[in-house]
């Protein structure tokens, strides 16, 4: 099978497709749609940027009627993620007759109700704002025939089982159930056992390989320099066409973001505090103009941006999940990228524990930091004075709250990983 139109499809969604650009499956497009056309409950492990969203909307698009008010519902972990496969499903629907609303928090639901109001097919949603509606009785899922859960290992992971179990215990016992990860973890595995009938697996690549093939790993060290004079040494040097940047804190992207900017790079920046408005017109930004954008985790939770050919770490995740999650903005849909790490001579210990736990290799880099050496010290004054435990200034400290040197045992079970078996 290699193109869309060998599936028998309806025209009017083939020309959707064909307006997207959507010509050939992706692996996980080409094993997935037709178990999904057959009514066949199904759990897809595919790692991030694989095409897992084409793989669940093609086919609920393909077997919806105009007449199925309320009769699919899409739940995803983040608002941005909920908008990106809503902005899908609009397009995908654009010719067919159907229609699709987006409900997530931090935005007005009196809009919301409004567009559910006018009729509905397709609902997009996070679970807190979906349970809201629910109880206003604005979404009433007693003709739900799709149910999905996008990204269920992070949905899991931000504490939203409870919510989830909620809302599936609402919905008719015969339904289509698709469940599509990036990992399974114990307890999207159970939720599985729990709610799905008889699922078909598809697993795309390895199940040791959690990151793209296409995606280069590699590091650089400090050292005696400030980590912004290592993160400009590679800016400078590798000149990415795309870059998301991420600070382990809010405050940490706002002074990136001031020091990227006064240094004359296009960037935006996006973190919790910032308004959902303002989270938008960031995005809109890096997507239209900026060639970077520093972030903290909440846009390593399902952000889809093609063309990113660099992921940076300036501060390295504690946890390899993160990660994976994080170098899965790059190297989207089949393209290569590069995935980035700025290091402290302390944590070198975690990036083996990254390639260990991800089953990949990084590359240490060496970068000409000599240029960029006082950048760090012209931070000291004003609001970006931070000076590490040790006395040591270097303009930018890594504020990751954990001491290497800390007694407190740190957090494995809420992130497994299942190592290769060594013989």
């Amino acid at each position: 099978m290699t193109e869309f139109k060998e599936m028998n499809l309806k025209r009017d969604l083939l020309a959707s497709l064909e307006n997207m650009g959507f010509r050939e499956p992706t692996e996980v497009q080409t094993k997935t749609i037709p178990m999904i056309l057959k009514g066949k409950d199904v759990i897809v492990r595919s790692k991030t940027g694989s095409g897992k969203t084409g793989a669940f909307l093609i086919p609920i698009i393909q077997n919806l009627q105009r007449g199925d008010h309320q009769s699919a519902l899409v739940i995803a972990p983040t608002r941005e993620l909920a908008m990106q496969v809503h902005k899908v499903a609009e397009t995908m629907t654009a010719k067919t007759g159907l229609s699709t609303t987006v409900v997530y928090g931090g935005a007005s639901i009196e809009n919301q109700i409004r567009n559910l109001r006018k009729g509905t097919n397709v609902i997009v949603g996070t679970p807190g704002r979906i349970l809201d509606l629910m109880e206003r009785r604005e979404i009433d899922l007693k003709s739900l025939k799709f149910l999905v859960l996008d990204e269920a290992d992070i949905m899991l992971d931000m504490g939203f089982i409870e919510d989830i179990e909620r809302i599936i215990s609402r919905t008719p016992k015969e339904k289509q159930m698709m469940l599509f990860s990036a990992t399974m973890p114990d307890m999207v595995v159970k939720l599985s056992k729990k709610y799905m009938r008889t699922p078909s697996r598809v697993t795309i690549g390895n199940e040791e390989e959690l990151t793209v093939e296409t995606v280069f790993h590699s590091y650089a060290v400090a050292g005696n320099y400030s980590k912004v004079a290592t993160l400009l040494a590679y800016l400078t040097e590798f000149n990415p066409t795309k870059s998301i940047i991420f600070s382990h804190t809010k405050r940490g992207a706002d002074i990136l973001y001031e020091v990227l900017r006064e240094h004359g790079y296009d960037a935006a920046v996006i973190h919790g505090d910032l308004s959902q408005a303002q989270r938008e017109k960031s995005l809109s930004t890096f997507r239209s103009d900026a060639k970077y954008l520093i972030a903290t985790n909440v846009a390593a939770r399902g952000l889809d941006i093609t063309d990113v050919s660099d992921v940076i770490n300036f501060d390295i995740p504690e946890d390899p999940y993160v990660y994976v999650h994080r170098v899965g903005r790059s190297a989207r849909m089949g393209a290569s990228g590069n995935a980035m790490t700025i290091i402290t001579d302390k944590e070198v210990s975690l990036i083996h524990e990254i390639e260990d736990s991800a089953n990949i290799r990084m590359s240490l880099i060496e970068l000409n930091k000599e240029p960029f050496k006082h950048v760090g010290f012209n931070y000291t004054h004003r609001k970006y004075q931070n000076q590490n435990r040790d006395g040591r200034n270097d303009g930018f400290r890594n504020q990751r709250r954990r001491s290497n040197n800390s007694s407190r045992p740190r957090n494995r079970n809420r992130y497994q990983f299942e190592r290769r078996n060594r013989s």
